[in-house]
Protein backbone atom coordinates (compact mmCIF):
# COMPACT_ATOMS: atom_id res chain seq x y z
CA UNK A 1 0.00 0.00 0.00
CA UNK A 2 1.11 3.38 -1.20
CA UNK A 3 2.06 6.30 0.82
CA UNK A 4 -0.79 9.23 0.63
CA UNK A 5 0.37 10.84 -2.26
CA UNK A 6 0.23 14.83 -2.75
CA UNK A 7 -1.39 13.73 -5.80
CA UNK A 8 -4.49 12.70 -4.47
CA UNK A 9 -6.30 14.34 -1.68
CA UNK A 10 -8.92 12.90 -0.03
CA UNK A 11 -12.06 15.41 0.58
CA UNK A 12 -15.04 14.78 2.47
CA UNK A 13 -18.87 16.56 2.72
CA UNK A 14 -20.22 17.80 5.79
CA UNK A 15 -24.18 17.47 6.10
CA UNK A 16 -25.41 16.46 9.16
CA UNK A 17 -28.61 17.06 11.63
CA UNK A 18 -26.25 19.58 13.95
CA UNK A 19 -25.43 21.26 10.41
CA UNK A 20 -27.84 23.44 8.66
CA UNK A 21 -28.30 22.83 4.60
CA UNK A 22 -26.09 24.95 2.94
CA UNK A 23 -27.33 26.84 -0.33
CA UNK A 24 -24.45 28.73 -1.70
CA UNK A 25 -23.14 28.44 -4.95
CA UNK A 26 -20.66 25.93 -5.75
CA UNK A 27 -19.14 23.31 -7.77
CA UNK A 28 -20.77 19.85 -8.93
CA UNK A 29 -19.67 16.82 -6.95
CA UNK A 30 -17.39 15.72 -9.46
CA UNK A 31 -16.71 18.80 -10.53
CA UNK A 32 -14.08 21.98 -9.92
CA UNK A 33 -14.63 23.74 -6.74
CA UNK A 34 -16.37 27.07 -6.32
CA UNK A 35 -14.91 29.92 -5.43
CA UNK A 36 -17.69 30.23 -1.98
CA UNK A 37 -14.84 30.22 0.71
CA UNK A 38 -15.55 28.15 3.90
CA UNK A 39 -13.21 26.73 6.33
CA UNK A 40 -12.98 23.89 9.02
CA UNK A 41 -11.90 24.24 12.76
CA UNK A 42 -11.67 21.18 15.26
CA UNK A 43 -12.72 22.46 18.79
CA UNK A 44 -10.38 26.07 18.63
CA UNK A 45 -8.04 25.68 16.08
CA UNK A 46 -8.59 26.42 12.59
CA UNK A 47 -7.25 24.16 9.93
CA UNK A 48 -4.90 25.14 7.41
CA UNK A 49 -5.37 23.59 3.87
CA UNK A 50 -2.06 23.41 1.75
CA UNK A 51 -2.85 21.88 -1.56
CA UNK A 52 -7.02 22.01 -1.78
CA UNK A 53 -9.19 24.26 -0.28
CA UNK A 54 -13.22 23.61 1.24
CA UNK A 55 -15.83 24.27 -1.10
CA UNK A 56 -19.44 23.75 -0.73
CA UNK A 57 -21.33 21.59 -3.58
CA UNK A 58 -24.31 22.11 -5.88
CA UNK A 59 -26.27 20.23 -3.64
CA UNK A 60 -25.32 22.38 -0.83
CA UNK A 61 -22.71 19.99 1.06
CA UNK A 62 -19.44 21.38 2.10
CA UNK A 63 -16.34 19.04 0.79
CA UNK A 64 -13.41 19.11 2.93
CA UNK A 65 -9.80 17.43 2.01
CA UNK A 66 -9.75 14.19 4.34
CA UNK A 67 -6.16 13.89 5.28
CA UNK A 68 -5.84 16.90 6.97
CA UNK A 69 -8.67 16.32 9.20
CA UNK A 70 -8.60 13.04 9.45
CA UNK A 71 -4.95 13.43 10.84
CA UNK A 72 -6.07 16.09 12.74
CA UNK A 73 -8.71 13.71 14.23
CA UNK A 74 -5.42 10.93 14.62
CA UNK A 75 -5.92 8.56 11.85
CA UNK A 76 -3.58 7.25 9.09
CA UNK A 77 -4.40 7.86 6.04
CA UNK A 78 -3.07 5.46 2.97
CA UNK A 79 -4.50 4.52 -0.75
CA UNK A 80 -3.73 2.94 -3.52
CA UNK A 81 -5.27 1.51 -6.56
CA UNK A 82 -7.05 -1.68 -7.48
CA UNK A 83 -8.24 -1.64 -11.89
CA UNK A 84 -10.43 1.55 -12.14
CA UNK A 85 -11.28 2.06 -8.64
CA UNK A 86 -9.22 3.69 -5.58
CA UNK A 87 -9.43 2.43 -1.71
CA UNK A 88 -8.31 5.10 0.98
CA UNK A 89 -8.09 3.86 4.52
CA UNK A 90 -7.87 5.50 7.52
CA UNK A 91 -6.96 3.77 10.21
CA UNK A 92 -6.36 4.62 14.50
CA UNK A 93 -5.98 2.65 17.78
CA UNK A 94 -10.00 1.88 17.61
CA UNK A 95 -11.27 1.47 13.97
CA UNK A 96 -9.80 0.91 10.41
CA UNK A 97 -12.09 2.38 7.67
CA UNK A 98 -11.87 1.04 3.97
CA UNK A 99 -13.70 3.42 1.41
CA UNK A 100 -13.88 2.39 -2.42
CA UNK A 101 -14.54 5.13 -5.14
CA UNK A 102 -17.83 4.37 -6.72
CA UNK A 103 -18.75 1.67 -3.74
CA UNK A 104 -21.96 3.51 -1.30
CA UNK A 105 -20.71 0.87 1.12
CA UNK A 106 -17.79 1.54 3.73
CA UNK A 107 -16.16 -1.46 5.78
CA UNK A 108 -15.81 0.15 9.25
CA UNK A 109 -14.01 -3.14 11.31
CA UNK A 110 -15.15 -5.56 8.73
CA UNK A 111 -18.82 -4.53 8.94
CA UNK A 112 -19.95 -2.94 6.16
CA UNK A 113 -21.93 0.25 6.77
CA UNK A 114 -24.40 2.37 3.87
CA UNK A 115 -23.33 5.78 3.08
CA UNK A 116 -24.89 8.97 1.74
CA UNK A 117 -23.20 8.48 -1.23
CA UNK A 118 -20.35 6.47 -3.03
CA UNK A 119 -16.45 8.26 -2.94
CA UNK A 120 -15.60 10.05 -6.08
CA UNK A 121 -12.38 11.28 -8.11
CA UNK A 122 -12.13 14.40 -9.64
CA UNK A 123 -8.52 15.19 -11.20
CA UNK A 124 -6.89 13.28 -8.77
CA UNK A 125 -8.77 14.00 -5.46
CA UNK A 126 -11.09 11.65 -3.82
CA UNK A 127 -14.02 12.79 -1.82
CA UNK A 128 -16.42 10.87 0.42
CA UNK A 129 -19.04 12.32 2.39
CA UNK A 130 -18.40 13.43 5.89
CA UNK A 131 -21.49 12.78 7.60
CA UNK A 132 -20.75 8.85 7.65
CA UNK A 133 -16.99 10.15 8.39
CA UNK A 134 -18.37 12.05 11.61
CA UNK A 135 -20.85 9.94 12.35
CA UNK A 136 -18.18 7.48 12.20
CA UNK A 137 -15.30 9.63 14.32
CA UNK A 138 -18.45 10.54 16.40
CA UNK A 139 -17.26 14.14 16.86
CA UNK A 140 -20.56 16.64 16.17
CA UNK A 141 -20.30 19.75 13.99
CA UNK A 142 -21.44 22.81 14.27
CA UNK A 143 -22.02 25.42 11.39
CA UNK A 144 -21.37 28.95 11.77
CA UNK A 145 -23.00 30.90 9.21
CA UNK A 146 -21.78 34.60 10.12
CA UNK A 147 -18.21 32.98 9.51
CA UNK A 148 -18.70 30.23 7.43
CA UNK A 149 -17.20 27.77 9.28
CA UNK A 150 -18.05 24.01 10.24
CA UNK A 151 -16.37 23.42 13.69
CA UNK A 152 -15.80 19.74 14.49
CA UNK A 153 -16.53 19.73 18.26
CA UNK A 154 -14.14 16.80 19.17
CA UNK A 155 -13.82 17.09 22.60
CA UNK A 156 -17.80 17.33 22.75
CA UNK A 157 -17.78 20.81 23.97
CA UNK A 158 -19.46 23.87 21.83
CA UNK A 159 -16.41 26.15 20.51
CA UNK A 160 -16.66 29.52 18.84
CA UNK A 161 -15.06 30.58 15.44
CA UNK A 162 -11.72 30.81 15.15
CA UNK A 163 -11.92 33.44 12.31
CA UNK A 164 -13.98 36.36 12.16
CA UNK A 165 -15.12 37.24 8.30
CA UNK A 166 -14.13 40.72 7.70
CA UNK A 167 -17.12 42.93 6.86
CA UNK A 168 -18.20 43.30 3.44
CA UNK A 169 -16.96 46.35 2.10
CA UNK A 170 -19.16 49.60 1.88
CA UNK A 171 -21.21 50.05 -0.83
CA UNK A 172 -20.13 52.85 -3.48
CA UNK A 173 -21.53 56.06 -3.29
CA UNK A 174 -23.40 57.04 -6.05
CA UNK A 175 -23.45 60.41 -6.34
CA UNK A 176 -27.13 62.30 -6.27
CA UNK A 177 -27.80 63.34 -10.24
CA UNK A 178 -27.44 66.70 -10.64
CA UNK A 179 -31.22 68.79 -11.39
CA UNK A 180 -31.21 71.55 -12.85
CA UNK A 181 -32.19 74.55 -11.24
CA UNK A 182 -35.48 76.43 -12.69
CA UNK A 183 -33.44 79.11 -14.82
CA UNK A 184 -31.20 76.33 -16.05
CA UNK A 185 -34.01 74.66 -17.14
CA UNK A 186 -35.89 77.64 -18.86
CA UNK A 187 -32.99 78.40 -21.15
CA UNK A 188 -32.86 75.00 -21.76
CA UNK A 189 -36.71 74.37 -22.65
CA UNK A 190 -35.98 77.76 -24.51
CA UNK A 191 -32.83 76.52 -26.86
CA UNK A 192 -34.59 73.37 -26.91
CA UNK A 193 -36.92 75.32 -29.73
CA UNK A 194 -34.35 77.05 -31.64
CA UNK A 195 -35.56 77.73 -35.38
CA UNK A 196 -39.10 77.29 -35.17
CA UNK A 197 -40.82 79.39 -37.35
CA UNK A 198 -42.87 82.69 -36.56
CA UNK A 199 -46.12 82.85 -36.87
CA UNK A 200 -48.34 85.66 -35.73
CA UNK A 201 -50.52 84.97 -32.76
CA UNK A 202 -48.70 81.53 -32.71
CA UNK A 203 -48.56 80.28 -29.28
CA UNK A 204 -47.44 76.56 -29.94
CA UNK A 205 -44.23 74.90 -31.66
CA UNK A 206 -46.01 74.68 -34.85
CA UNK A 207 -45.13 78.54 -34.96
CA UNK A 208 -44.35 80.87 -32.27
CA UNK A 209 -44.87 84.36 -32.17
CA UNK A 210 -42.79 86.39 -29.74
CA UNK A 211 -44.95 86.21 -26.82
CA UNK A 212 -46.46 83.55 -27.39
CA UNK A 213 -42.53 81.63 -27.49
CA UNK A 214 -42.15 83.42 -23.98
CA UNK A 215 -44.99 82.60 -22.52
CA UNK A 216 -45.11 78.50 -23.63
CA UNK A 217 -41.61 78.28 -22.80
CA UNK A 218 -42.51 79.89 -18.83
CA UNK A 219 -45.59 77.62 -18.66
CA UNK A 220 -43.40 74.27 -19.39
CA UNK A 221 -42.36 75.18 -15.72
CA UNK A 222 -45.31 76.36 -14.09
CA UNK A 223 -45.23 80.38 -13.95
CA UNK A 224 -48.07 81.57 -16.04
CA UNK A 225 -46.94 85.04 -17.83
CA UNK A 226 -49.91 87.62 -19.38
CA UNK A 227 -50.50 86.95 -23.17
CA UNK A 228 -48.67 90.10 -24.92
CA UNK A 229 -45.30 91.50 -24.52
CA UNK A 230 -46.79 94.50 -23.27
CA UNK A 231 -48.61 93.06 -20.67
CA UNK A 232 -45.73 91.48 -19.49
CA UNK A 233 -43.58 94.60 -19.51
CA UNK A 234 -46.15 96.10 -17.26
CA UNK A 235 -48.03 93.40 -14.59
CA UNK A 236 -44.72 90.54 -14.73
CA UNK A 237 -42.43 90.39 -12.19
CA UNK A 238 -39.90 92.96 -10.67
CA UNK A 239 -37.85 95.74 -13.33
CA UNK A 240 -34.21 94.76 -12.95
CA UNK A 241 -30.89 96.19 -14.34
CA UNK A 242 -28.41 93.70 -13.27
CA UNK A 243 -29.39 90.85 -15.94
CA UNK A 244 -29.32 87.26 -15.04
CA UNK A 245 -30.21 84.38 -17.19
CA UNK A 246 -34.07 83.62 -17.18
CA UNK A 247 -34.90 87.26 -16.95
CA UNK A 248 -37.21 88.93 -19.81
CA UNK A 249 -35.98 91.49 -22.11
CA UNK A 250 -38.27 94.39 -23.41
CA UNK A 251 -38.08 96.12 -26.91
CA UNK A 252 -40.12 98.98 -28.22
CA UNK A 253 -40.87 101.05 -31.09
CA UNK A 254 -42.74 103.78 -29.64
CA UNK A 255 -44.69 100.99 -27.34
CA UNK A 256 -43.49 97.96 -26.12
CA UNK A 257 -44.06 95.17 -28.92
CA UNK A 258 -41.26 92.83 -28.08
CA UNK A 259 -39.66 90.44 -25.34
CA UNK A 260 -36.90 87.39 -25.52
CA UNK A 261 -35.59 85.27 -22.70
CA UNK A 262 -32.35 86.77 -21.35
CA UNK A 263 -29.31 83.72 -21.79
CA UNK A 264 -26.29 85.55 -19.86
CA UNK A 265 -23.51 87.13 -21.50
CA UNK A 266 -25.08 89.74 -23.50
CA UNK A 267 -27.46 87.39 -25.58
CA UNK A 268 -30.93 86.31 -25.53
CA UNK A 269 -33.55 84.47 -27.39
CA UNK A 270 -36.80 85.38 -28.84
CA UNK A 271 -39.26 84.85 -31.78
CA UNK A 272 -38.29 86.60 -34.61
CA UNK A 273 -40.20 87.69 -37.89
CA UNK A 274 -37.32 87.14 -40.14
CA UNK A 275 -35.81 83.92 -38.71
CA UNK A 276 -37.83 82.51 -36.23
CA UNK A 277 -36.83 81.35 -32.81
CA UNK A 278 -33.21 82.55 -32.70
CA UNK A 279 -30.69 84.16 -30.56
CA UNK A 280 -29.29 87.72 -30.56
CA UNK A 281 -26.60 90.35 -29.15
CA UNK A 282 -28.75 93.22 -26.64
CA UNK A 283 -26.11 94.99 -27.50
CA UNK A 284 -26.53 94.73 -31.70
CA UNK A 285 -27.06 98.20 -33.49
CA UNK A 286 -30.54 96.73 -33.87
CA UNK A 287 -31.65 95.52 -30.69
CA UNK A 288 -29.62 98.07 -28.32
CA UNK A 289 -31.54 101.15 -30.03
CA UNK A 290 -34.91 99.14 -29.35
CA UNK A 291 -34.10 98.11 -25.63
CA UNK A 292 -36.08 99.57 -22.90
CA UNK A 293 -35.22 96.96 -19.98
CA UNK A 294 -35.87 93.89 -18.00
CA UNK A 295 -37.85 92.28 -15.65
CA UNK A 296 -37.34 88.89 -13.05
CA UNK A 297 -40.27 86.86 -12.99
CA UNK A 298 -38.23 83.86 -11.38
Amino acid sequence: MKSFSSRLICSCAIFCAAVPMFTAHAAQAASAPSDRQVKVQVNDELLKFPEVQPYIDDKGIMQVPLRVLTEKLGYQVSWKKQADEIEVTLVNKQQSILLVTDQQQAIVNSKKISMESSPTVYQGNTYVPLRFITETFGSPIEWNEANQIAIVDVDGKSHKPAWIAPPPPPAPKVAAPVVPSVTEQIVQTANAYMGVRYVWGGTTPNGFDCSGFVRFVYQAKGIDLPRTSSEMHSEAGTQVTDLKAGDLVFFASKTVNHVGIYLGNDRFISATTSRGVAVDSLSSSYWSARYVGAKRVL
